[in-house]
């Protein structure tokens, strides 16, 4: 079964959380396109998907394992075929972990690397796959602080960030060519989440301030992005509240 003719084109959110990816996902279904939004548990996202809806939009929730290579075939096909052509694609898995060197395991330094940068690959070729035939398209990265330089304890999360950056520039340069837009926004900063409220109390109260990055904020950025004319495309730009240092 082929997708309904005439259907709006689709945006695929791979970690579609609380805060920013769900941010993003509403932000894009408010442009006119179908929030495809995926987590490790199709459960999580009856909220986000209930809340496009209410605001007259369009989604859909899978449950989704960015790590296994079928299940990232599957979900792109599925999409083609029943629901509409992937024309922007965000990458917003997180995986950030705090150990000292000592204290990481195999098991940990695995699982971020898979999380962060093995799930960003996966996401991306078959992101490529499809949009290629099709000479346009844009894929996102979310990239993080950790993406830029490695900080005490955070030796897996850095390693991991750092590999998909370099994953987002070599498939930009391998696919502006071909029409696709391939960003890596790197946010660097607290984001106004349960976590940093629960965990970081002190920079939480920076949010009166403009001190923490407002998740909406963060997805307009990307909704520019993908809004850019091609001859003025953006490959990497930084998000950081006034008060962040470099």
């Amino acid at each position: 079964m082929k997708e309904p003719q005439n259907a709006p084109p689709v945006a695929v959110v791979i970690g579609a959380g609380d805060a920013t990816g769900g941010a993003i996902a509403r932000r894009f279904a408010r442009g006119g396109y179908t929030a495809v939004v995926t987590r490790r548990h199709q459960e999580a996202l009856i909220p986000l998907t209930k809340t496009i809806t209410a605001e007259g939009g369009q989604a859909h929730g899978f449950g989704c394992d960015a790590r296994d290579e079928n299940a990232m075939i599957e979900l792109f096909r599925h999409v083609e075929e029943q629901i509409g052509e992937v024309e922007v694609v965000v990458f917003n898995i997180g995986a950030n972990v705090h150990f000292s060197i000592t204290e990481t395991t195999e098991r940990v330094y695995r699982k971020v690397w898979e999380m962060a940068a093995l799930a960003g690959f996966l996401t991306g070729r078959e992101a490529a796959r499809v949009m290629v035939p099709r000479n346009k398209g844009t894929i996102i990265f979310t990239g993080a602080t950790a993406s830029l330089r490695g900080s005490s304890g955070f030796s897996a999360f850095a390693g991991a960030k750092f590999a998909l950056r370099a994953l987002a520039q070599s498939m930009a340069r391998e696919l502006g060519p071909k029409g696709i837009h391939v960003a890596h926004p790197i946010i660097d900063g607290a984001i106004d989440t349960d976590f940093i409220r629960e965990n970081f109390p002190d920079k939480y109260a920076q949010k009166g301030q403009d001190g923490i990055l407002n998740p909406e904020h963060i997805a307009e950025q990307y909704w520019q992005i993908h809004c850019q004319p091609r001859d003025s495309w953006t490959h990497e730009l930084d998000l950081r509240p006034w008060m962040e240092t470099f």
